[in-house]
């Protein structure tokens, strides 16, 4: 019987540091030093929490405007939640970033909260020295050669203790539920076909509307437009496919991007490194 799978540890690049393992399929984190890279507003399937450990950040996803991070600020983001934290002006930053499988977080909630009142769960920003000490202490154990097992139980008692109310809540901007079901059409058929191009007046006449009433809708429901949100879809498709056996030509190839020189600038916009570099770190 083969030996299974090696975590993923830390690789020798001194500016980025990944890890996944196979054992814990529901969490990754990576750690940043002195990072100028820049993301665009984006979203991803997974719960994630980052941390401040240098410089200062800009957080955008609030609907009052950026707000400031300092060093040993945690940032907690839900789900699907569109958001960017991004060095300030002519700066560089050091930060932490854990990811967590949405449906293995909701579950674990369920074991002991009404996991069903986290549906419109708001972005938390908290500034807490014992719960950054927490964190990095929790990032440390993960990135270290412990036994899967002794982990997760890290992990599982960092979020059921810092799962309460505390710091700046940043909750999800009011979306009108007929606007939400009136646009549904039209980001269903974007989920269906993440790959196609789909005109704008296509999406315009599933929704009922005009070109201009759909960028709306799209921008209210989601925090995109059409076309910005349906390049996100494919970076986090793109994240999975990379973990394959295809080549990162292909895998631009099969997610429609023009050519290769395309998918790479688009992915290191979305996530801060080259499609190469989050391969090799998976």
């Amino acid at each position: 019987m083969s030996a299974p799978p090696a975590p993923l540890m830390p690789r020798s690049h001194p500016a980025q540091a990944f890890w996944r393992d196979p054992a814990l399929p529901f969490v990754d984190s990576r750690r940043a030093s002195q990072s100028r890279a820049c993301y665009k507003p984006h979203h991803h399937p997974s719960f994630s929490i980052g941390a401040v450990d240098g410089g200062h950040s800009v957080f955008t996803g609030a609907t009052t405007g950026p707000v400031r991070l300092s060093p040993g600020t945690l940032v907690f983001v839900p789900a699907e939640r569109v958001h960017a934290c991004n060095p300030a002006p002519d700066t560089a930053w050091s930060y932490q970033m854990l990811h967590l499988d949405a449906g293995w977080l909701r579950a674990l909630r369920q074991e002991y909260a009404n996991a069903d009142a986290l549906d419109v769960e708001p972005v938390q920003i908290v500034n807490d020295p014992a719960s950054y000490t927490r964190f990095c202490q929790l990032n440390a154990q993960l990135f270290s050669q412990a036994a899967p097992g002794d982990k997760e139980a890290w992990l599982i008692a960092f979020i059921g203790d810092l799962d309460s109310p505390q710091g700046l809540r940043i909750g999800a901007p009011d979306i009108p539920t007929r606007l939400a079901q009136q646009i549904r059409p039209a980001l269903d058929c974007l989920r269906a076909s993440p790959c196609t191009s789909i005109a704008l007046h296509t999406l315009a006449q599933l929704a009922g509307m005009s070109r201009y009433q759909t960028i709306r809708a799209f921008r209210s429901v989601t925090g995109m437009t059409p076309h910005a949100w349906q390049l996100n879809q494919r970076i986090n498709l793109a994240k999975q496919q990379l973990r394959g056996k295809d080549g990162i030509a292909a895998v631009a190839q099969q997610l429609g991007f023009a050519d290769q020189a395309h998918f790479q600038r688009v992915f290191k916009a979305h996530t801060g490194v080259t499609p190469g570099c989050f391969r090799t770190a998976g």
